[in-house]
């Protein structure tokens, strides 16, 4: 059985390039490069993945997502640097933001991970796409990340990695923490909505009252929006339920926005995704990867485990 590590790769990025105050020779922050690659060599120590997913959101990733709700990730707050090393006016700040990601896509290019980025798709879809695929069902699926998107992806084969609660999340801990089942969790969010979005889901309604009115939502079975409905209907004296279902458009443009239970990637999409898998380069290039470090002034001395991590994937390839 394959253990696959799923990484949400901007989340993983972002969250780097915040907090890493890490500098080049020259003074310009890599701390995005760097904390990534720390991120990856840790989790690959810790975790021993047979394989290595990193999944990019793609250029113009959320235009499908805008044509059901225009505000979808509208007003979000452009990420800035650590302010420990915010040495940059606001533009050229955007300009580090922007070539420490495309130097870090050309650190894992020369490393035996399969990169996935696909035009006008989000990488949530091709994440939850990737842990659907036939040819994966028997294998353990780790998703890395911080967004609470994939917790309607566990399931018997799939855990997430929550790294900056350092947890890992399973069916059984998402019904013991949230009381709400994995199937039913995007339903529920749909209706709370997620302010990270943009998603006002339905005014007043926040879990607590979801788990409350609405405690059948910890059950395995995959309720639909009808059926929520006409449980609402059923009660018109509580005013809670009556709020959820006179907001059933709201809920219907939300649950279609955030569901991954079918990711909207199209047929090519998903022809991409295996192309990529299929034929990324299984090489890891350890002289180039040591002379770029060099050039970013990145210690070349900590990467060890990494790179042993490296030589035992391609053992395994040659086995």
């Amino acid at each position: 059985m394959r253990r696959i590590l799923i990484i949400d790769a901007l989340n993983t990025y972002l969250r780097n390039y915040v907090v890493n105050p890490s500098l080049t020779d020259n003074g310009e922050p890599v701390g995005g490069v760097k904390g990534f690659l720390s991120s990856l060599q840790k989790n690959c120590r810790e975790m021993n993945p047979t394989d290595v997913f990193i999944i990019w959101d793609g250029p113009g990733g959320a235009t499908k997502k805008k044509k059901i709700d225009r505000g979808y990730k509208e007003g979000r707050s452009p990420v800035r640097l650590n302010r420990n090393v915010r040495l940059l006016d606001e533009n050229a700040e955007l300009e580090n933001k922007i070539w420490q990601q495309t130097r870090l896509i050309e650190y894992l290019n020369l490393m035996p991970v399969c990169q996935i980025l696909v035009e006008q798709v989000e990488a949530d879809d091709i994440i939850a796409y990737l842990t659907q695929m036939p040819e994966f069902a028997d294998d353990q699926k780790i998703i890395l990340s911080s967004d609470k998107d994939f917790l309607q992806c566990c399931d018997d084969k799939t855990i997430i990695y929550q790294p900056i609660k350092k947890k890992f999340v399973s069916r059984k801990t998402i019904l013991e923490d949230h009381k709400i089942h994995p199937n039913n969790f995007a339903l529920a969010r749909s209706m709370a909505g997620d302010k990270s979005d943009n998603l006002p889901g339905v005014q007043g309604i926040g879990m607590g009252t979801i788990l409350k009115k609405l405690p059948f939502l910890s059950e395995e079975k995959s309720y639909t929006i009808r059926e929520l409905i006409d449980y609402c209907n059923e009660y018109p004296e509580d005013k809670m339920l009556q709020k959820i279902a006179t907001n059933e458009e709201q809920i219907v443009k939300g649950y279609k926005i955030m569901q991954l239970y079918s990711p909207n990637i199209s047929y090519q999409t998903q022809q991409k995704v295996r192309y990529s898998i299929d034929n990324y380069p299984k090489h890891f290039s350890k002289t180039f990867v040591l002379k770029m470090m060099i050039e970013d002034g990145i210690n070349v001395g900590n990467w060890n485990d990494l790179f042993v991590y490296y030589k035992r994937l391609k053992l395994m390839e040659a086995s």
